[in-house]
Order: structure tokens, then C-alpha cells, then sequence
């Protein structure tokens, strides 16, 4: 089925992110992992794999589109140096990926292309309400009981 271009063209940005989200979510989880923080290290690990999964399901739609994949492209990596920095990066990037999908999900409603509206707005719902929702817990319990005693609680 041949699909608007314009639809095609914001899929593959929406892509970028997404891949640019496995990337940075497979190096914060081995730098967990490095530290010795289990609990961080598989719930990124997990995130990794649900971003993962975001990006195989643009492909599939931009493919059905008849659009080519850019798996080349990314967008800017936030890599942090300490686990504090590294949760609000992971934060900011699924706050900018959110942001993405509903401009994405505006353009299929003006283009009328609601399968691929639909989708997005599974990802988006995955994105707000699971990803950058437990980020902000995250950044939460550091806030109320201090950095310290959160990094201990994610000890293995």
C-alpha cells in the first residue's frame, strides 16, 4: 500500500529516536551492570528491548507504506556519567520521543492514515505510561531517600 510520504519521511524521524533510544539504553544498562546495580541494570536492559520493539514495529509499517527504513539515522545520544544523570537523560529522551509520537499522531489524523495513527498511539501509550513514568519514580525515590540509600537499594 503506497502511503503518503509525508507519513514515511516522520516514521523514519520517529525511528531515529527510537534507535537512538536502544543505543543509549543498551550503554546505560552495561554501565549498571559494570556497578553492580542488578535492579538497574534489567530494567534498562528491559527498556532496551521495549524500544527495541517500538523500532521493529516502524519498520514493519514504514515497509507496508512502501517507504525505506533509515536505520542509519539517530538522534543526539545522552549518555551520563553517574546513575542520577543517566535516569534524567533516559527521562528526557522519552519525554522528547513522547513529544515526537503526538506530533506524528496530529499529522496521520490530518493525512487520514488511522492504522498508523493507532500504532502510535500504543507506543505513545508504552512511551508516557511505563517508560517516563517509572523514570520519574525513579527520580522520585532519589529525591525523598537520597541518593545513597537508593543506589543500595539497587544492589543486587
Amino acid at each position: 500500500m503506497q502511503g503518503k510520504q509525508s507519513v514515511i519521511d516522520a516514521l523514519n524521524g520517529l525511528l531515529a529516536a527510537e534507535l537512538t533510544s536502544v543505543d543509549q539504553y543498551f550503554v546505560h544498562s552495561e554501565m549498571y551492570r559494570n556497578w553492580g546495580f542488578q535492579k538497574l541494570y534489567e530494567r534498562i536492559h528491559h527498556e532496551r528491548d521495549d524500544e527495541l520493539g517500538h523500532a521493529t514495529k516502524l519498520i514493519e509499517r514504514i515497509l507496508f507504506l512502501e517507504g525505506t527504513p533509515n536505520v542509519a539515522a539517530r538522534t543526539a545520544l545522552r549518555i551520563g556519567t553517574d546513575v542520577e544523570a543517566m535516569l534524567k537523560n533516559d527521562l528526557d529522551t522519552e519525554y522528547d520521543v513522547a513529544h515526537a509520537l503526538k506530533a506524528v499522531i496530529a499529522l496521520c489524523e490530518t493525512e487520514q492514515d488511522y492504522i498508523t495513527r493507532d500504532m502510535l498511539t500504543q507506543l505513545l501509550d508504552d512511551t508516557e505510561v511505563d517508560h517516563a513514568h517509572w523514570l520519574e519514580q525513579q527520580l522520585h525515590l532519589i529525591k525523598h531517600v537520597g541518593l545513597q540509600n537508593y543506589l543500595q537499594s539497587q544492589m543486587s
